[in-house]
């Protein structure tokens, strides 16, 4: 079973970030602690463990920050017992092909999706009874007891031929939904709970900063969740304007508007200069989903959004950072954490992430299939990797395809 991973090997991730300036392939290198390899056919380790052959995984920009080893070995998570290997790719549709004798949900032949795998072990993965408080409400990504270290992990990922998992960590996919619309459950469940962490009132104005793949999902979500509100959107290049106004955006901030004025004239706001380029919005915008959480991108989007106002923080960044916090107590601003997918409260009652979704999808209010816009073999990894990465190419989801 060919799989590519990335070990928490903390000298040989340094070496690799003082190599990559001047030798960027570094990271492909027998010097990174990144892989591609076989790693065998484990056997199944419990009676509740699962078998699957992988039929399509999209790219996802957390698995290139850590196959590009951007990690910074000083943040929160990099103390964890553990995260100590990461079997990337996560967006990915499998078919079953084997089972234990203790599994419940699912038989052979079965399509599925991963749910809290690529997020660490949690109570239901490592059968820990009472299981925490957030397991117990259905938020497995924010497990009390992920690095407890109880029992075994799984072997492999979405970037290979298949994995093991236990059943608790997969999610079934209804014979309705394609492949295609299938595999993009989970980025498109990344949007909608981003909305659901802080949803725009009625008519109100909301900026998505960022028109990545994730950036997109938000859009659509806002339009789903929120149909009256006005959405505006910083893109960087033509495509992703394109494709964000398809999907429901109002209003495009391109490359070459300067963001502070394009918010003050969009939502009413006074645009107030100090020393230094040091600038900042009396007013702004409602709610904003920051789609690419740099230091730059944080301290911007707490400027622009108004009193009483929201930051929701969607893009993650695997480094320490410097943001001026003082909008947070100055103007009453929250700042918002959102992670993966779980359990929402929508229309007063519980429901999965991946529930909602897949109904959102069925009535037409989200768009999977035209997201994928280039696809390769495994074969081809470093070349999809690099298509990834490059916007200039027109890329908005790619996918490696092993049908």
């Amino acid at each position: 079973m060919r799989a590519i991973y990335v070990d928490k090997d903390i000298p040989r991730m340094l070496l690799v970030k003082a190599l990559k300036p001047v030798w960027p392939g570094v990271v492909y290198s027998r010097l990174s602690s990144a892989r591609f390899a076989d790693v065998g056919e484990p056997d199944l380790p419990g009676p509740r463990w699962v078998r699957v052959s992988n039929r399509m995984c999209g790219i996802c920009g957390s698995d290139l920050a850590l196959l590009q080893v951007e990690a910074d070995p000083k943040i929160a998570p990099a103390a964890l017992p553990g995260n100590q290997r990461f079997y990337l790719g996560h967006e990915v549709v499998s078919v079953v092909t084997e089972v234990g004798p203790g599994v419940t949900r699912f038989q052979v032949g079965d399509r599925v999706i991963m749910d809290g795998r690529f997020q660490g072990a949690n109570c239901l993965s490592q059968e820990i009874v009472p299981p925490c408080r957030h397991c117990e409400e259905g938020n497995y990504q924010l497990c009390e007891n992920a690095s407890a270290g109880v029992g075994p992990r799984g072997v492999g990922g979405g970037w290979g031929d298949g994995y093991t998992a236990h059943e608790t960590e997969l999610y079934p996919v209804p014979p309705d939904l394609s492949d295609e619309q299938a595999m993009m459950v989970e980025p498109l469940a990344v949007g909608v709970r981003a909305v659901l962490r802080r949803p725009p009132e009625p008519e109100g104005k909301v900026l998505v900063l960022g028109a990545g793949i994730i950036g997109l999902t938000v859009v659509q979500g806002v339009r789903a969740l929120a149909p009256d509100a006005h959405i505006s959107v910083i893109a960087r290049y033509p495509h992703q304007a394109e494709m964000a106004t398809r999907l429901g955006a109002d209003r495009i901030i391109g490359r070459n508007e300067d963001p502070y004025e394009a918010a003050a004239a969009i939502t009413g706001a006074k645009l107030y200069e100090g020393m230094f380029g040091n600038r900042m919005l009396l007013g702004g915008f409602d709610v904003i989903y920051d789609c690419v959480g740099s230091a730059k991108t944080t301290t911007d989007s707490l400027r622009m959004a108004r009193a009483g106002g929201a930051v929701v923080m969607v893009g993650i960044k695997f480094a320490p950072m410097k943001v001026d916090l003082t909008p947070v107590w100055y103007q009453e601003v929250d700042l918002v954490g959102t992670y993966a997918h779980g359990m929402e409260i929508w229309e007063g009652r519980p429901v999965h992430t991946y529930d909602l979704t897949i109904d959102l999808l069925r009535q037409g209010k989200l768009e999977a299939e035209a997201l994928i816009t280039h696809r390769f073999p495994l074969e081809r990894w470093e070349e999809a990797i690099r298509t990834a990465q490059d916007k200039r190419s027109g890329a908005i989801k790619v996918a490696f395809d092993y049908r």
